[in-house]
Formats: C-alpha cells, sequence, structure tokens
C-alpha cells in the first residue's frame, strides 16, 4: 500500500464517508453479492421480477434455497427459480429508528411477508409506504423494486388495496 492509498483509505474512513464520495453527500446502499446459489434470484430482481427457488423433488418454494430442501429433506433439490406473483400478507412488521448500515434514511418499515403461493413461504423487504402507512398484520401488499445501484434491485412491498 502506497503513502497515497493509506491516506485515501484514512480519508474514507472518515465521518463515515464512502470512498469516490463527496464530503457530505449520502452514502450509497450496500448492494448484495450474489454467489452461485442466489445469482439468478439478483439477476431477475434487477429485472423487476421476482422469482423463488422451488425443489425439483417436492415442488415446494424455499427462499433462500440452501443445500437441502427443507420440505421434503432431499440433499439433491435441483433448485429452480420460478416466477411468483409477489402478493402476500403481513406477517409481522417493523419500524426501524436507527439503521447501521449506511444509505438508510430512518424510519423505514421492515415487513415479514407470507406470499401468495405458499403458506409460510416468507420473505422480508421494506415496506415502501413508509411508517406513516401504518401497517397491520394480514394487511395485503404487492411486491416492489428499489434500484439502488446499477443493474441492481432490491425487492421491497407496497400496501395493495384489499380485493
Amino acid at each position: 500500500m502506497t503513502t497515497s492509498d493509506t491516506t485515501e483509505a484514512r480519508t474514507a474512513g472518515r465521518a463515515g464517508e464512502a470512498a469516490g464520495t463527496e464530503p457530505g453527500s449520502p452514502r450509497p446502499r450496500p448492494v448484495p453479492v450474489p454467489d452461485e446459489t442466489s445469482a439468478p434470484y439478483w439477476a431477475a430482481a434487477a429485472r423487476h421480477e421476482l422469482v423463488i427457488a422451488r425443489c425439483a423433488r417436492c415442488r415446494m418454494f424455499t427462499h433462500p434455497p440452501d443445500l437441502t430442501c427443507p420440505h421434503c429433506g432431499s440433499t439433491d433439490p435441483g433448485f429452480t427459480f420460478e416466477p411468483v406473483s409477489g402478493r402476500g400478507v403481513v406477517r409481522s412488521w417493523t419500524v426501524v429508528h436507527q439503521s447501521f448500515l449506511p444509505g438508510f434514511e430512518v424510519p423505514f418499515v421492515l415487513v415479514d411477508v407470507e406470499l401468495a403461493e405458499q403458506p409460510e413461504l416468507r420473505l422480508i423487504g421494506r415496506l415502501l409506504d413508509g411508517p406513516g402507512a401504518g401497517p397491520r398484520l394480514g394487511d395485503p401488499v404487492t411486491v416492489a423494486f428499489e434500484d439502488v445501484a446499477a443493474d441492481v434491485a432490491v425487492p421491497a412491498f407496497r400496501l395493495a388495496v384489499a380485493a
């Protein structure tokens, strides 16, 4: 590491500023780092599509996928990512008042959503309607996407009108 590299690293760490950003400007949000297993999920999210891993053995959805299927126990689940509706209901929620990661304006609401495709198929994301929306258990939601960087989007939710 050269002296200028050391100075740049020290400057980037000062006052929580990210390297390459102007002093006082908001820090960018962290972005997901896909691995071999999650890459199809994040590639679809970048296209504003919600896909979930489905076990080839028992046909149950799983999120996130692991080495074994939690439903049938298969150690060779042959997961494939399939589109889902993005509709669901709020199972739980919380208002976050202190963020431990850069790029999140507080307060914000995190919702635990049970997706319509399968009981107990759950996904956690920000509620884009904000804390003033006053979510309640059982409220219907639909997926939305937050573009957090070039070609990177993160699934989130919006309150839906009950049918």
